[in-house]
């Protein structure tokens, strides 16, 4: 599934509006479309559309019977012979939808790398490089050329009613030009268009672009100023205003010379009538202004501070600084502990990196790491701060891309598809918790976003600093190898201690209590004895819902959903059964759905009912509930967070997306309910997950002057993976972890391919499947790979559709990508439907 090759190279030049075209005269545009299709396809530039064409712009062009957005990632005055194009039968390019470039040079670098090394299409990747909703469009301008002047003075009468010669008529009455919308009117959708593409390509008229953006706007507002004026050009204005107008003066001093035009109408409880009266004296300016949609508008920003460094921070900090001054690539792994700095470590490096003109990218796994982060980086560097994440408003995300596109914000923070940001200069990349599998995209086109940002940051000439408390192994093994400088800050700042981390052994509880218990007796003394102190909590237990299933005593059939192999999860508040895969929603039954007996038990916990529970057990301890339900909306997720901070909570029940990245110094107790779910997924990476989630929490305890608690409850409190994390000792965890991975060729000592099989139909789904096998074994001539499957997925059927995994395997990469591509082009060839199959080069997730 390589990319076809093409004689054009990426053009480096600047995309700014004032770029050259590559090509004086660009004849052909290849063309990336966004579908499951491995090469781009070369398409004929109409006459008209040649001088305005880039690359990096969209464009719409046919593909089979319907019309799509494509992307021009290269240009060419001619074809290379080596193709075997015949350029008469090559489609034109019906439509230029850019004025200007969305994509820069380095997204096109970056995404046809992520294409090439994933397998993904270059299409679906440009697609996806580009913000949801932001729908840059254009408006055509039709003008009619000197040729076509020519020809409508010969025209003849008869043929001077047509769709074309009424087109040229309108065109030369217009002069300047016009919109293609008003061909439109006038000669109605279908008849304007074809006369727009003949005419174009005939060269009688000339198709430009007028950059527009549809589906979002920018916000504009009208404002009024007060004009400056002599002292006595204010006396004499004065005496000859009415009661209404001295107010509306009155109202734009006390505001500082200028308001919104609605806002001073209130401020002087005035009409429109005395501002009109007033501009046309040359009193006041009335203008209409963009209006930026800041998503940090309001809030509260904290104070700033330049800390002492410590020395593992001073250390780290020289380490990077080194390769910054000096603008070059150099990748480090910071591995620091929790709460020994690296944030502080960050915005140093950024301030050194704004010092030098250039600009900073910090990637984090999580929306809910957001609000934090941005205000800390706000309270640094003012409005130079952009933020990019799926939760802001289509509003907001333009107004932020567009910022960043223009080069106004240098310093950008946003999530996993924020490495695709078009931010200029770039000097250094950050990508925070660089371990977390938030990072890998779960749909097509698959990519990893730390490996993305390296790649970035290598063809940028800039730094990237990979930093977490508890790596991936994949990172501290290239650390290892000395692909990435390895920088350790091992201690906490001002030398505070980790959290001491204690098991309970939840086994042992049962025959004591003569039941199943969800709290120990050691974490409710926990957490009666921290609140007592004044002190805050976290509990944490990686299950949202009320009760995991619902379970029918009779028969034994617990309730699955009817699209997916998994049990629905009964969520108490909103009184349904949900599936967390597709999101299948009912209301639970009186009587089972197989037998019809009326006993149905509620098994299993979720944060929901730790919260109720909590709240029945501590009815004077102010309780909050973070997880996918409760956080839907962005600011409730913040709401609760800066509550947290400013403790008018006491404590914090949820998911995971609490364990990482939060500062509470007033925290000293984290209790965790149950890791054993975890550490039972049919995952080779399940330990290293319970190990890296049980730190990261264990990290939120004691950051402030108090000592710090961490309270796990467990059914195998002998895995190794918990002993580890009670010591906090990833060392001893790598060591350990990598024997298994050895043993059992598994990454990183082996290049992972996994292969998805999706279909409605079972038996089609089967055939696929074998197919491939078949495939990968014939082409596997060398041997150096191993073929497992195809097996059904661990979950067999998502949304209805059956699922079929293969997993290839080898020591050497490059004969896995070639057995791989061999297998799929051979697959294709022969009658195997690849949409239907899913290629996840380094897969993180086996499910």
């Amino acid at each position: 599934m390589r990319l076809r090759a093409f004689a054009g190279k990426l053009s480096l030049v600047s995309f700014a509006a004032n770029a050259e075209i590559v090509s004086p005269a660009p004849q052909f545009a290849e063309i990336a479309v966004p579908l499951r299709v491995a090469q781009t396809f070369t398409y004929r530039l109409p006459l008209g559309l040649r001088a305005q064409a880039q690359i990096g712009a969209r464009v719409r062009v046919s593909f089979g019977r319907q019309s799509i957005t494509g992307y021009v990632v290269d240009l060419r005055e001619e074809l290379d012979p080596a193709l075997g194009l015949d350029e008469t039968a090559l489609k034109e390019v019906e439509e230029l939808l850019d004025a200007e470039p969305l994509l820069t040079p380095e997204v096109l670098q970056l995404t046809r790398w992520i294409a090439d090394y994933y397998a993904a299409p270059w299409g679906e990747v440009l697609k996806a490089s580009l913000p949801a909703g932001l729908n840059a469009t254009s408006e055509q301008i039709l003008t009619i050329t000197e040729e076509g002047q020519d020809e409508l003075a010969r025209l003849p009468a008869r043929r001077a009613t047509s769709a074309k010669g009424r087109l040229l008529q309108m065109l030369a009455q217009a002069g300047a030009g016009a919109p293609l919308r008003a061909a439109v009117l006038e000669l109605g959708k279908n008849a304007a268009q074809q006369a727009t593409r003949e005419l174009s390509r005939m060269g009688w008229i000339s198709v430009a672009t007028r950059s527009r953006t549809s589906g979002t706007k920018p916000k504009r507002r009208k404002m009024v100023r007060l004009l400056e004026l002599t002292s006595e050009e204010q006396a004499a204005t004065a005496r000859k205003l009415s009661d209404a107008q001295q107010r509306l003066i009155a109202a734009l001093i006390e505001a500082g010379g200028a308001l919104p035009f609605a806002e001073l109408v209130e401020a002087a409880d005035i009409s429109a009538a005395p501002i009109g009266t007033l501009e046309k004296r040359g009193l006041v300016s009335v203008t209409v202004e963009e209006v930026r949609r800041d998503p940090l508008a309001g809030v509260e920003l904290p104070q700033i501070n330049d800390f002492p460094l410590t020395d593992a921070q001073t250390n780290a900090l020289h380490m990077l600084l080194t390769p910054l001054s000096e603008g070059r690539y150099a990748a480090f792994l910071l591995h620091g502990v929790t709460g020994s700095g690296k944030t502080e470590v960050y915005i140093r490096a950024m301030r050194a990196v704004l010092e030098q003109g250039r600009s900073a990218l910090m990637l984090v796994p999580e929306i809910a790491l957001t609000p934090v982060f941005s205000r800390r980086l706000r309270a640094w560097f003012g409005d130079a701060v952009a933020i990019l994440h799926s939760s802001l408003s289509a509003g907001e995300r333009f107004d932020e891309w567009s910022r960043i596109r223009r080069g106004a914000a240098r310093v950008v923070i946003g999530t996993r598809s924020a490495v695709f940001a078009p931010v200029w200069n770039l000097g250094l990349v950050v990508v925070d918790e660089e371990h977390e599998s938030t990072y890998r995209q779960q749909e097509s086109p698959y990519y990893h976003a730390r490996d993305a940002a390296i790649v970035r940051a290598r063809d940028c000439g800039a730094v990237a600093v990979l930093g977490s408390a508890t790596p991936s192994l994949e990172s501290f093994h290239n650390a290892k190898r000395g692909k990435y400088t390895y920088l350790q800050m091992p201690d906490r700042v001002a030398n505070r201690p980790l959290a001491v981390a204690e098991i309970v052994d939840m086994r042992q509880l049962f025959p004591e209590k003569g039941q199943a218990k969800i709290f120990s007796d050691e974490l409710l003394e926990a957490i009666t004895t921290t609140h007592e102190r004044g002190e805050q909590s976290i509990i944490l237990l990686n299950r949202r819902g009320f009760s995991s299933f619902v379970l029918c005593r009779s028969c034994g059939e617990a309730i699955r959903c009817p699209e997916c192999d998994v049990t629905l999860t009964y969520h108490r508040r909103a009184h349904l059964l949900v599936c967390h895969y597709c999101n299948h929603r009912t209301r639970p039954p009186q009587t089972c759905p197989a037998c019809n007996s009326k006993f149905l038990n509620y098994i299993g916990e979720g944060t929901e009912q730790l919260e109720t529970l909590l709240q029945e057990r501590f009815p004077d301890v102010r309780i909050a509930r973070l997880d996918r339900d409760t956080t839907a909306r962005r600011k409730e997720f913040e709401r609760a967070i800066m509550s947290f901070g400013a403790r008018e909570i006491d404590m914090l029940v949820g998911t995971q997306m609490l364990a990482k990245g939060h500062d509470f110094p007033n925290v000293t107790l984290v209790g965790v309910i149950s890791v054993d779910a975890g550490l039972g997924m049919p995952d080779f990476r399940a330990a290293e997950r319970t190990f890296q989630l049980l730190t990261q929490v264990a990290g939120r305890a004691g950051r402030g002057r108090l000592a710090g608690r961490v309270v796990i409850q467990t059914f195998h409190p002998e895995h190794y993976a918990l002993r580890h994390a009670r010591a906090q000792d990833y060392e001893a965890f790598y060591l350990e972890e990598m024997r298994y991975r050895q043993a059992f060729n598994f990454p990183p000592y082996v290049a992972l391919a996994a292969l998805l099989v999706r279909g409605v139909n079972l038996d089609n789904a089967q055939r696929t499947a074998a197919a491939l096998k078949a495939a990968l074994e014939a082409n596997n001539t060398e041997r150096l790979c191993r073929i497992l499957g195809p097996a059904p997925a661990p979950i067999a059927r998502i949304k209805g559709e059956h699922r079929f995994q293969l997993l290839l395997k080898a020591r050497n990469r490059a004969a896995l990508r070639k057995t791989l591509d061999l297998a799929l082009a051979d697959a294709q060839a022969n009658g195997c439907d690849l949409r239907s199959v899913n290629v996840e080069i380094d897969p993180v997730n086996l499910l």
